[in-house]
């Protein structure tokens, strides 16, 4: 890399070179034909080893894909942040774009033969702030930023300097790690270490954003930086309350919205553009793309001063210069291919069908758990996760998410206001845009609410039985009775069966190697998940 770093631009408005041939873009995935070797003069042997299929080269790693072809295609995947990606965008991220060293930006690089990599980033681009229907005049995105956490850090440090202060929401309350969470004692968040941070949380009683107590703590503490985002909250954000608060404060406000983006692009939910200075998200939750992150920032005219001059927003360079050079190298240049068609894709009219079906089915979904007789932080739910504090039930996150694991229902435990252990949290969060993908509506969240429910009941009868209080004592015991485990395997029998109904997304059913008794396969596997 070179030591002079001239001024690196996002380019998003340079123009697009076109792709295609005579209106076809061209298909370069599929492998080089054998007999192709026998015309081509080479004097090593492994160019034609390097283009042997998976299958061949590595069966093991072959094989647990096959695994898990078939974890997905037979079990319920509720987690909020899960979702099954297109095979449009898998191919861009297995494709030949991963080989091309890149650092800087479109125009300004620090390697030569990247033009096809410029035109790839510069599209991503310009398709992100479609997406979003951003005007490219008033704001820019990066997206190199390999994913949520490293996003938001590279915000913090391009914005704030050392020990400068932000407030977000709480973990125990629904935050994120990456917005600098610490206890008492330890600092767990690196954002925590090296920038002063305060939490605000929610009012307990209701289960939402206590906001009059955060706009006291903001007066208190002054922030730099509030961020508005979370990553176990039901209900929407106010951000136009925020956005007082901060321009009281004269803080900059960052929304992150990793979990609800997918939604914000169909314009299903209200978008954090209207109030937010910066905006952070992941790409491969609600999206639906690939694992990665994008960075969006304010550009031209923030204010007119008195003396009638125009000042104008800074973040673009200062962004830009955190990504790279500050905390990355070169950037993940399929992962950006594989980006660009996930948000050409959330730009069609059934995208937005799709994200309605989540928010409707998801309301359905904290509808039975309600009639069934589990309570939800702040009573419902407003976006596309439920979060079931399960406390009046007699048993914890950690014990549920075990059995709803055992029966091939996949959620995660999580702390609701109150708990004091990250480890052994009151609660299950779950969400509905992985299902949603496969198909599933609203009649089909009533069953998977039966069956969580009935998970449920399963736990509360391991944990009667059992002498110990340690996790590792409920385990044993689940896996030790024999009535329990003939109880565990006719639920898990009943969920396979009902998932099996639906399509698989990015591969096919038909090619699968493995489509039965999947759970037999892994003994040679063995995780420690204590």
């Amino acid at each position: 890399m070179a030591m002079a770093l001239p001024r690196l631009s996002s380019s998003v408005n340079k123009p697009i070179r076109s792709v295609f041939n005579g209106g076809s873009i061209y298909y370069m995935t599929s492998l080089p034909n054998e007999a192709v070797y026998e015309e081509e003069k080479s004097r090593v042997t492994w160019p034609k080893r390097l283009n042997a299929p998976l299958g061949v080269v590595d069966p093991e790693i072959a094989d647990i894909i096959e695994l898990e072809k078939a974890r997905q295609w037979k079990g319920l995947e509720l987690i909020p942040s899960a979702n099954f990606t297109s095979v449009s965008v898998m191919q861009a991220v297995g494709s030949i774009m991963t080989n091309t060293n890149s650092e800087g930006y479109p125009g300004a690089r620090y390697y030569g033969g990247n033009e096809y990599i410029d035109m790839a980033e510069s599209l991503c681009q310009k398709r992100a702030l479609e997406a979003f229907q951003l005007d490219p005049a008033k704001w820019g995105v990066n997206v190199q930023s390999l994913s949520g956490s490293p996003a938001n850090f590279q915000v913090y440090t391009a914005l704030l300097k050392p020990h400068e202060r932000i407030m977000a929401l709480d973990l125990p309350h629904g935050g994120h790690l990456s917005h600098g969470y610490q206890t008492d004692t330890k600092k767990i968040s690196a954002v925590s270490i090296f920038f002063e941070t305060m939490p605000y949380r929610l009012n307990e009683s209701t289960g939402y954003i206590d906001y009059d107590q955060l706009e006291k703590s903001a007066t208190l503490f002054r922030p730099k930086l509030i961020v508005a985002g979370a990553s176990a909250y039901a209900r929407l954000y106010d951000y136009a309350r925020i956005r007082k608060v901060c321009d009281k404060q004269k803080a900059i406000l960052l929304a992150d919205m990793a979990h609800i983006c997918g939604m914000v692009a169909a314009g299903v939910i209200p978008s954090p553009f209207e109030y937010a200075d910066i905006v952070t998200t992941t790409t491969h939750k609600s999206l639906r793309g690939p694992r990665g992150a994008m960075i969006f920032f304010r550009k031209g005219v923030k204010e007119v001063n008195k003396q009638g001059k125009e000042v104008l927003y800074d973040y673009e360079d200062k962004i830009n210069q955190a990504v790279f050079p500050g905390l990355q190298g070169g950037l993940h240049n399929h992962t950006i291919a594989g980006l660009a068609v996930a948000l050409k894709q959330a730009t069609t009219p059934e995208y937005k069908a799709y994200q309605e079906q989540v928010l409707s089915n998801c309301s359905k979904f904290a509808e039975t758990l309600i009639k069934k007789g589990y309570e939800l932080v702040s009573g419902g739910t407003e976006n596309h996760l439920v979060l079931v504090n399960l406390k009046n039930k007699g048993i914890d996150g950690s014990r549920v998410e075990k059995v709803l694991e055992s029966v091939h229902i996949a959620s995660n435990k999580n702390t609701v206001p109150g708990d004091v252990s990250a480890m052994v949290p009151g609660g299950i969060r779950m969400g509905t845009p992985a299902l949603t993908t496969r198909g599933f509506v609203e009649e089909d969240f009533v069953k998977v609410a039966e069956y969580f429910d009935a998970a449920v009941t399963v736990a509360l009868k391991i944990k009667a039985e059992t002498t110990g209080t340690k996790l590792k004592d409920f385990l044993a015991t689940m896996q030790s009775s024999p009535h329990l485990q003939s109880e565990i395997a006719k639920l898990r029998h009943e969920v396979e069966e009902y998932a099996k109904q639906f399509p698989t997304i990015g591969f096919e059913k038909e090619t699968m190697k493995y489509k039965t008794n999947v759970g037999m396969l892994l003994p040679h596997i063995c995780f420690d998940h204590q």
